[in-house]
């Protein structure tokens, strides 16, 4: 049984390797080739030319911006996630489903769209632009509304990783802190968080990552002022339009540079996560 089983799961050898040549040959073109001639683009001056077109004051107003809107939506996003994810996979109230259905929102929103939703809110001639106008609060084409439109598209990326993990864990353990006497925090810290850490690792990167590269929300709130509301997706759409290549690509270069980190990193916790799971099945 356990060979006729092999064999109607195994292909032949010719399958696999043109299996694996179709894909080689499509991530070739698609994914390494694309992403190869931005670095070669990026260095095309020389490297004095690529460290210039990165130190250039408006250059580095980007990077910091892009920066101070990870360090800012990372957390913020972290802290909704792991509660929303608790609530939803601990405990059973009215509204879970709508909660649910709110955590996914922006996955069924373009980003176009919630910039424009913030703009007709806070904007000058939004509901409450007025109001924000008249105690000199601006939102729209300033920094709050850059983090606000990456916190919304954001938003799921954490809760959707740990939902499922939490749910799958079940409530056992919990239930057995309470009974020993644990209280809620003691219960979180001790008991909750030490089994879904590499899980929330995993989703706080996926969040960073988006945080940093995304474009359509912050594009729409930002007003493209150089040096100031400018972020690095948006500096690089800048420089392309003037035919400043070296610049874009320099820039474009330093994005796909935190890109490769991040798949890195991403890979990491997915590699710990099986060793974990791994070493949980053996230990049973």
């Amino acid at each position: 049984m356990p060979s006729a089983a092999a064999r109607a799961t195994a292909e032949p050898a010719v399958v696999r390797r043109l299996l694996i040549g179709v894909a080689l040959v499509f991530l070739s073109l698609f994914l390494l080739l694309p992403l190869a001639t931005v670095f070669i683009q990026a260095f095309e001056r020389g490297v004095a030319a690529y460290f210039a077109a990165l130190t250039e004051p408006v250059a580095w107003a980007a990077i910091k911006l892009t920066l101070l809107t990870a360090a800012i939506v990372v957390p913020l996003n972290t802290v909704f996630g792991v509660a929303a994810a608790w609530a939803i996979a601990k405990f059973e109230f009215r509204g879970k489903s709508l909660l649910i259905t709110l955590i996914d929102l922006p996955f069924a929103v373009s980003p176009v769209i919630a910039g424009l939703i913030y703009v007709l809110l806070f904007g000058m001639r939004g509901w409450l632009g007025p109001w924000l106008g008249a105690h000199d609060i601006r939102i729209i084409f300033a920094v709050p509304g850059i983090v606000l439109a990456t916190l919304f598209v954001t938003c799921p990326l954490v809760a959707r990783e740990l939902i499922p993990l939490m749910q799958a864990q079940g409530r056992e353990a919990e239930e057995a802190a309470v009974v020993l006497g644990a209280r809620g925090w003691q219960t979180f810290w001790r008991v909750t968080l030490p089994n879904i850490k590499w899980g929330l690792l995993y989703g706080v990167i996926l969040c960073n990552a988006r945080a940093m590269g995304e474009f359509g929300a912050v594009s729409v709130v930002s007003g493209h002022i150089r040096g100031l509301t400018n972020t690095m997706t948006l500096h690089v759409e800048v420089l392309y339009n003037e035919y400043n290549f070296a610049g874009a690509f320099a820039v474009a270069s330093l994005l796909a540079l935190l890109s490769l980190v991040t798949l890195a990193a991403k890979s990491l916790v997915e590699w710990k996560t099986q060793r974990v799971s791994v070493a949980e099945r053996v230990g049973r």
